[in-house]
């Protein structure tokens, strides 16, 4: 199973006191692995669920103004897991689920994979759907891949999925799937196996994953062990949505909290389709439906991490503290809450085991069996996460090993969750607590409410979750000991970290070169270095600056179209 071895409030703050319970994590002591399905019979239809930037507060049960019936539901008669961790942003989390491993462990932990990089998930690690495929499972993936696709030897298709019909890149338009990576770096990406499938330009992708995932249960048998991972687009920007949905949130002054709100009812509605076809085909009763979010938030998007820390792209809560959940007529105790710790990486050996599928990899996984814990309320084998250790991540100016005890560079952006303590090294990402959008403007006031605007030169942080779950009350000082415990830790982790792989864009990846859509340009052959010791020192430039910021802005104001 596991892995590398490791060991004063606002009012405002006390009126969300009801997202939480200030209790929700208790030190657990590792439970054994339940049995495997024994019988390729009774091996369990996999159902996995990926959401796309829905923040911590975008869900009905989470008390928002959003309107989630069909995941409520799903979530009351299954097992919520409010102690589930995921990365901050997309390609961590993917990778992460893929292969049980921190991305310190893939040489990934550095940003994403963008379109123009020679760079993939690397070729040598076993994938989640490649175990399944060993113990007799029809894998497919429909929706956003977001791995790497250089060659083809990175496409989904070679690395475990029977079929696949999604996007590679990590954002597209929803309706005629065109990216660009960069002025004039445009190009069309929607795909069916390996083939570019032109001909759905126009359809909008949430229910055309959904109608392409109906198609796969009435086509295949349920007699046979069926392993499907679905990964929405929603509700990643651009915001676009059919009008129909957006209407029924027409009283949210907010524009793009409005459109916002639009995706998310529409992904839950396209979810209860998936569930009723689920039913129809006869799969239901030995399926186990797993959903799960890929990072936080972005609040200048539409989204809410409230009551939580922090935003999508960064290590306070709101970034990387997720909603899950877990719904099946397997699962022995329903209709539960669960406390205990979880995280991304353990989605592989759980569904490994689940299936009967042999885990002895060399090197051991990161993520650990917790199907006991969901299934029967065992605790959790898991007391420890590595969120990650970034060395290409901008240094802290004031960090230094120094200030880190002569044990760590506190500069080096890093963080870990250690029971009840959570340690936070470097540039963790923006700050704030930022309260639902229910204003027109943001920024602007109300965007102050709670700016966050001291401990700029601070590079420690130590917090109790479990006593402090929005991160208000940093206590490095009170408790020494334990930062030095963490920091220890944290080297422990960097010694067994991969080089970082990051490799300059490609020029021969321009969608002009290939039709105009973007796919595999290099040769099967052809081997790419693309590691990173440091980062380099970028000379300032104004006007590139300038440039990025009036991109961003035409971002902005392209998005607010209906």
């Amino acid at each position: 199973m596991a892995v590398y071895t490791l060991t004063g409030f606002s009012l405002v703050s006390l009126l969300s006191f009801g997202y939480m319970s200030w209790d929700w994590m208790k030190a657990d002591s590792s439970g054994e692995g339940e049995a495997a399905v024994a019988g390729a019979a009774d091996k369990p239809h996999i159902i996995f669920i990926l959401a796309d930037d829905q923040g911590y507060h975008d869900i009905g049960y989470h008390r928002s103004e959003i309107r989630t019936p069909v995941l409520d539901s799903l979530a009351a008669q299954g097992v919520k897991l409010e102690n589930y961790y995921i990365q901050p942003i997309c390609t961590p989390s993917r990778s992460q689920l893929i292969t049980g491993r921190y991305q310190i462990h893939t040489g990934l932990q550095h940003s994403i994979i963008r379109p123009r990089q020679p760079n993939c998930l690397p070729l040598g690690q076993v994938t989640l759907p490649q175990k399944l495929q060993e113990v007799g499972y029809s894998t497919h993936m429909v929706g956003k891949w977001h791995l790497g696709f250089y060659k083809k030897d990175c496409l989904p298709t070679r690395r475990g999925f029977d079929t696949f019909f999604g996007t590679l890149t990590g954002s597209t338009d929803y309706y005629t799937y065109d990216n660009c990576d960069g002025p004039g770096v445009c190009g069309f990406d929607l795909h069916d196996g390996e083939n570019v499938a032109w001909e759905h330009s126009g359809k909008y992708s949430t229910q055309l994953y959904a109608q392409k995932v109906t198609k796969i249960l009435e086509s295949h048998s349920p007699k046979e062990p069926l392993f499907i991972y679905l990964a929405f687009q929603a509700v990643h920007t651009p915001l676009q949505s059919p009008k129909k949905y957006i209407y029924q949130y027409r009283s949210l002054g907010n524009v793009a909290r409005r459109k916002y709100a639009a995706m998310v009812t529409c992904m839950d509605e396209a979810i209860g389709n998936i569930t009723a076809a689920l039913k129809r085909y006869g799969y239901y009763q030995n399926t186990v439906l797993i959903y799960s979010t890929d990072n936080g938030a972005q609040p200048f998007s539409g989204g809410s991490n409230w009551p939580l820390r922090g935003r999508k792209g960064t290590y306070w809560e709101g970034g990387i503290r997720g909603i899950g959940f877990v719904h099946s007529p397997l699962i022995r105790k329903k209709g539960r809450v669960s406390r205990s710790l979880v995280h991304i990486t353990d989605w592989y050996p759980t569904l490994v085991s689940l299936a009967g599928g042999n885990l002895t990899v060399t090197p051991p996984l990161d993520g650990y069996n917790i199907w006991p814990t969901i299934s029967r309320g065992k605790k959790s084998p898991r007391k420890e996460i590595l969120h990650n250790i970034d060395p290409l991540h901008s240094l802290a100016k004031s960090g230094s090993l120094e200030e880190g005890l002569g044990i760590w560079n506190t500069g080096v952006q890093a963080a870990i969750r250690t029971g009840d303590w959570k340690l936070m090294t470097g540039d963790p990402g923006y700050s704030d607590w930022i309260p639902p959008q229910t204003l027109p403007s943001l920024p602007g006031i109300w965007w102050n409410l709670e700016r966050q605007r001291t401990g700029s030169h601070r590079t420690v942080w130590l917090f109790n979750i479990t006593a402090d779950p929005y991160e208000r009350v940093e206590v490095s000082a009170e408790h020494p000991a334990v930062v030095r415990r963490l920091l220890t830790r944290l080297a422990h982790y960097e010694r067994t970290s991969l080089p970082v792989r990051y490799p300059a864009d490609d020029p021969r990846a321009n969608p002009e070169l290939h039709g105009g859509a973007w796919m595999p340009w290099a040769s099967e052959d052809e081997e790419v270095d693309g590691t990173v010791r440091k980062k380099s020192k970028k000379r300032a430039c104004k006007i590139c600056k300038l440039k990025s910021f009036f991109k961003k802005l035409n971002t902005r104001i392209m998005s607010n179209r209906i």
